[in-house]
């Protein structure tokens, strides 16, 4: 039961000892989540004998099983041909993860140690953009050129079945001097005789896609069919890589969570305990210091009004309900444009119709809303001056914040911001500022006019 809570501990007995068997059938009987907790607390040393003590095979899986930050910052501390030997055993699209994780200087020692072959593969793919096909594909797949016979394919498969083990062998893909051709199946292949050329039994209308893809472009292809992969070309049609169903999925759900740390104000959407403390600082303060100047702009509109606010103490009850519902309302609408954004049903240049469908909606529930605050108001204080204030300030900033809400992420998104991350701070300062203006104005003029609230 104690190994279960703190799994580590049995990593740094077993590491004592040099029990590298043990070790590794130790680790192979953890779950995931308990692996990475795991490396999470060692030190750069344990983490480092870890490695040292599992074959390259076996360190390789494990590395997969690590948030990839983590698992390059440990590789950059081990000496490049160790770590070479263990990169020359990760697929492709891991060994391109973690070199374009890691320092320049550091890559390019591991990969001048690499397999010419494993290196060269890796160059190639750390070249693409890592939200794009070419930046997610795996290069090992198997093609043929369709001049080959069934009876070459399968000498070829059989004579080098460890090397292919690790292989999707659901298909197999048909070149014509690089370029594809299209996709054999393993039915057709063992149906045909052994003097049949590949030609003969291809199928020519495979669906690829290029590798510039985008990944919103890779989500809707695999929501629209329902592959295990798909085959990657150039701009030339010569086959590249095969992108996996399961590699999008997962690059969508690691997107998901970046904006969601970003509208948090986690900048570079990606932050673990395990980074070093000044970054981790530095990622945060560069959004809070922006914050804490529009939050000052924000509250000199109170500092304007304080002969109203202290003329009546109830505003002060009220203030920060009318900017918080109105930050609610716009923060609704904002994860409705993020989202619509990350779906491709709504582009950029759409402000105004986007504006027109929330200012409809900031009608209705300004209006729901502001009856709401305005009854409060009115049973607390007895006061329907008072209750107009509020319920009209809280009604016209909900417009505001959900016109402002649902607009600013596609102004941003067109100007090369990312919407994600700039568009909480904006809302935030707007709705305050308008809703302390407009609460404050409205006291200050039935002042002027009545005397009293």
């Amino acid at each position: 039961m104690e190994d279960v809570k703190r799994p580590w501990e049995k990593l740094i007995s077993l590491m004592k000892g040099n029990q590298a068997e043990q070790l590794n059938e130790y680790l192979k009987s953890m779950k995931t989540e308990d692996i990475v907790l795991s490396i999470s607390r060692l030190d750069k040393e344990k983490q480092l004998q870890l490695l040292t003590l599992l074959s390259p095979e076996d360190a390789a899986e494990l590395l997969e099983d690590i948030p990839e930050y983590h698992a390059a910052d440990i590789m950059e501390d081990m000496e490049a041909d160790k770590a070479a030997a263990i990169f020359n055993e990760l697929d492709s699209d891991n060994q391109a993860d973690l070199l374009t994780e890691m320092e320049e200087e550091e890559a390019e020692a591991i990969l001048s140690q690499m397999e010419p072959e494993e290196a060269e593969s890796a160059r190639r793919l750390i070249k693409y953009d890592p939200d794009t096909a070419g930046g997610m594909m795996i290069t090992e797949f198997l093609s043929f050129d369709e001049h080959h016979t069934v009876g070459h394919v399968v000498r070829e498969l059989r004579e080098n079945a460890h090397e292919y083990e690790g292989y999707n062998l659901q298909y197999i893909y048909v070149t014509r001097q690089g370029r594809l051709e299209g996709v054999l199946q393993m039915r057709d292949l063992l149906l045909s005789t052994t003097e049949t050329h590949l030609d003969k039994i291809v199928h020519p209308d495979v669906i690829s896609v290029k590798d510039t893809a985008t990944l919103r472009e890779l989500i809707n292809f695999v929501n629209d069919y329902d592959f295990y992969g798909a085959p990657v070309t150039n701009d030339e049609g010569v086959l590249v890589g095969v992108v996996l169903r399961r590699d999008i999925l997962d690059a969508k759900s690691e997107k998901a969570n970046i904006e969601l740390l970003e509208t948090q104000g986690i900048v570079g959407g990606e932050e673990l305990r395990t980074m070093p403390v000044l970054l981790r600082s530095r990622r945060r303060l560069s959004w809070l210091s922006v914050n804490i100047l529009l939050n000052i702009l924000a509250a000199s509109v109170i500092a304007f009004h304080q002969d109203v606010l202290s003329s009546v103490i109830a505003l002060a009850v009220f203030l920060p309900i009318i900017s918080d519902m109105s930050g609610c309302s716009g923060n609704q609408a904002v994860a409705v444009s993020l989202r619509e954004l990350s779906l491709g049903v709504i582009r950029p240049f759409e402000v105004v119709r986007v504006w027109l469908q929330e200012f409809s909606v900031g009608i209705l529930n300004g209006l729901v809303l502001g009856v709401l605050i305005g009854l409060v108001a009115f049973l607390w204080k007895g006061s329907l001056v008072l209750s107009f204030i509020v319920g009209g300030a809280l009604m016209l900033n909900t417009i505001v914040a959900v016109s402002i809400g649902g607009t600013i992420p596609l102004i941003l998104r067109r100007f090369g911001t990312d919407p994600a991350l700039a568009s909480g701070p904006i809302l935030t300062t707007i709705t305050d500022m308008f809703g302390f203006f407009l609460t404050l104005t409205f006291a200050s003029l039935a002042l002027s006019q009545f005397g009293g609230i």
